[in-house]
This record gives C-alpha cells, structure tokens and sequence, in this order.
C-alpha cells in the first residue's frame, strides 16, 4: 500500500481543484511565458501537472519549483481562455505559499529583502509613509538630479543600480490630505461607499483617488475613506505570505466596517482581484468570517460600480480627443471587469477610444515582477509599447499602478510623447470642465 504523502501546502488543498485542469492546451496561446519560450512547464497545464505531482506526493518542493512558480506572472490570462473554470489564481497563490512554506528559495539577499518590504514596510502604513515622504524629499530637494548628473549610480551595487531608473515619483500629498474622512455629495445623497486609496497608489498616483471620489460625489455617493489604510494583503498573498495577507484583511475590514456602507470601492485593478477573495482568505476565521463575506458581496471595481447605478455622463469633454486602453491583467481576466472601462471613456463627449491591440497582453508589470523577473518584465514591456505607438493615441488609459508605471517607463524609455491616465481621471476632467463652463 502506497503511504500517504507528506503534509504540504497543496495536499491540504481540495484536490478536485487540482483534478479541473483537463490539459487541453486552451491556455497555451494566452500565456506570456510560454509564448516566449515554448516550454510545457512554462505553461499554465505545465504548471499544474508539477503542483499535482507534489500534492499526490510524486515531488517534493523544490529550488527549481520555487523558480517556476515565480516565473509565472499569475495574469490570469489562462482563466479566461480555460473551458473547464480551473481556478488558478487559488492554485497559484497556494503553490508560492508551498515554496515558502518549504523554504527552498532562502537566501540571505532575498530574505532581507523580503523582511524589509513584505514584513516591513507593507505592514505598516506610517513606515511606508515615511519613507515615501523622504523619497519625496530626495527627489524635489535636487538630491536625484545630482546624483544621476554625476553617475554616483555606478556605485550601487547591480540590483539598485537596475532599479534606480524606474524608481517612481512620488507626490507632495497623498491621499488622507487630498481627501475628507467623509465628504458628501452636491446634491442628493444615494448611496454610501468605501473608498481604498491603496499603499503604492496612496503615495506615487494620489490624485487618481481624488479623481475617484469626485466621481463618485458627482454620481451622488458620500464617499468614506478611512485614514491611514495598510496594504490590502495582495502582494503578501501573491507571494506565499499568507498569514500576513490575512492579518492586512482583518485590518482593512475593521476600518471600513463592510455593514456600514452599500458598496467598498476599489480603483487599482490588481487590489481589487485579490480583495474580492477577503471571504475565502478568512473563510476558517470564526471571528472575520460573516464580516469578509460582506465585504466581498460589497467589493466593486470602481467601473463596474459606476455602471451599475447608471453614472451620468458629462456634458464637456475631458480635454483629451484621443485614448487607447489597455487592460491590467487583474482587472479584466481577475475581476471579468472588460466592459465597463471602454463603457466610461465612450461616456466622454470629443474623446475617440482607439483600440490597443493585445489590449489583455500583460505588460510586464505583474505586481513586482518586472522587479524579480526583469528579462522577461522587459520582452513584455516592449511588445506593449510597440502596440501603444502603433495606435497613435497621445493618451494610454489604464488602471492599476503596476502598469501605469511599467507604461510611463516604458514611453520615457523609448522617447514616446504618451501620458498614462485612470479612465476615472479622465471621467473627472470632464465633470470639472461641465462644472467650468456653467
């Protein structure tokens, strides 16, 4: 008799999880890895095959599982294109927190840095605050200008050296100085929302969520945005760092009180995919368990949400008369949120949405990917760029913070005149101009 096998993170699964896969190649074509190498294992069946392996005791976790599940850049795309619903999002995050569980992958450089973002700064919101206000200071105090004009870059050491370029600009304000505790609607009042600023998005794009909450004023909401909010646990749960993402879940919850509000709105497409599982991350939580399961019945992307209650469309339009849109990964193949973007910048009065080719094609970005995996972040980065400048739109709209940077840097490196904006930026700039000119 064939003894059972050891305890993993995968053979606790539910393994007819494991079972949906049918291997019948659908997602091959829709996978950045392995359109780029042609590797079975480098595919989303090929991947599943080893996870099963370990999981019916075949393999033990190893360095070079470690890797592979790392090379993935968890798009989701392969969700999409799967006949048979095959659930690889929980398989993904379940496989890291395997590799990490089994600790195949220690080294010192990768667990200090590990310690220092993911149980640090990631964390604790005032940390990050604070450091985010000293780049600020580096940066507009001239320290940076003076540090590139004199190539003290050469300096650092391989890794900084590389990361030194698309190091993000931060803003003066971030959002609890840009927006009221509770701020209420002109008009009537319809509804109350939750409004989640995000941790990177809180310090290097703010304004997007200004954007959003006058948006969400406009179309008669009193906007609740809770103060100091922690990350929202996705970078933590993408990255085998499970009991942290629950802990960043029961914070976020205890915040915003799910009861409370008719709905909790989220406007970075890969926070929002990972928030909408608050009630299957807590589902063994007797105190969380009925409160995250509001809360995902409450989660809406802040397009989906506008459509749903029948946003007004402005009268003006944003000053803009061209946009292509590409789609983060998390919001469309994530979140199933595709529609309702396109729906919002159609709204637009003088605005012509251009369509971007492989508009659904990762851009290399994939949370801190083009960070752990910069070769193929950058194969990726360029196929995108060549579509943006093949469709000749002075502006690409997006909406998630990875890939609004990774397209920023991306036109900066190539010399393209493009500027990245949030569909709801752009909706914004035009209920500001409807309001100017009257």
């Amino acid at each position: 008799m064939r003894p059972a096998p050891a305890a993993t993170k995968l053979s606790d699964l539910d393994y007819s999880v494991l079972q949906q896969c049918m291997h019948c190649g659908m997602c091959l074509p829709t996978c950045p890895t392995y359109d780029a190498t042609k590797l079975e294992r480098h595919s989303p069946r090929g991947r599943i095959s080893l996870m099963r392996a370990i999981a019916d005791g075949d393999l033990g976790a190893t360095a070079e599982f470690g890797k592979e599940m790392y090379f993935c850049l968890g798009c989701l795309a392969c969700e999409t294109a799967c006949p048979a619903g095959v659930d690889y999002a929980n398989l993904f995050e379940v496989a890291r927190s395997e590799v990490e569980r089994a600790g195949v992958m220690k080294h010192p450089k990768r667990n200090a840095i590990r310690a220092f973002t993911l149980r640090g700064l990631f964390m604790h919101p005032r940390a990050l605050r604070i450091v985010g206000r000293l780049l600020w200071i580096y940066q507009v105090s001239g320290l940076q200008w003076a540090f590139r004009a004199l190539r003290l870059t050469a300096l650092l050491p391989r890794d900084f050296r590389e990361l030194e370029p698309i190091t993000p600009a931060v803003r003066a304000k971030f959002s609890d100085a840009l927006i009221a505790r509770t701020e209420s609607p002109p008009k009537e009042k319809k509804y109350r929302v939750a409004l989640l600023t995000g941790c990177v998005q809180d310090l290097v794009l703010s304004e997007i969520n200004r954007d959003t909450a006058d948006v969400l004023l406009a179309n008669g909401c009193e906007v609740f945005t809770p103060r100091e909010q922690p990350c929202c646990g996705s970078l933590h749960g993408h990255n085998g760092e499970v009991g942290m993402a629950k802990d960043l879940a029961r914070r976020l919850i205890d915040l915003v009180e799910p009861a409370t509000c008719d709905a909790i709105i989220s406007n970075a497409g890969g926070c929002g995919s990972h928030l909408r599982h608050y009630d299957r991350l807590l589902a063994d939580d007797p105190t969380y368990r009925n409160a995250a399961a509001e809360w995902s019945r409450k989660l809406k992307d802040v397009h989906e949400f506008l459509v749903e209650i029948g946003f007004r469309a402005p009268a003006a339009g944003a000053g803009v008369a061209k946009v292509t849109y590409h789609e983060s990964c998390h919001l469309s193949h994530g979140q199933g949120i595709v529609r309702q973007p396109r729906q919002i910048l159609r709204s637009i009065p003088g605005l012509e949405l251009v369509e971007l080719p492989e508009s659904q094609w990762c851009c290399g970005s994939a949370g801190i990917y083009n960070i752990t995996q910069p070769e193929m972040a950058a194969k990726l980065q360029d196929r995108k760029m060549g579509h943006i400048a093949d469709t000749g739109a002075p502006v690409v709209a997006t909406a998630n913070p990875g890939c609004h940077l990774q397209i920023e840097n991306g036109a900066k490196d190539r010399g393209l005149s493009v500027r990245v904006l949030h569909p709801v930026s752009l909706l914004a700039a035009a209920y500001r101009a409807e309001r100017a000119a009257h």
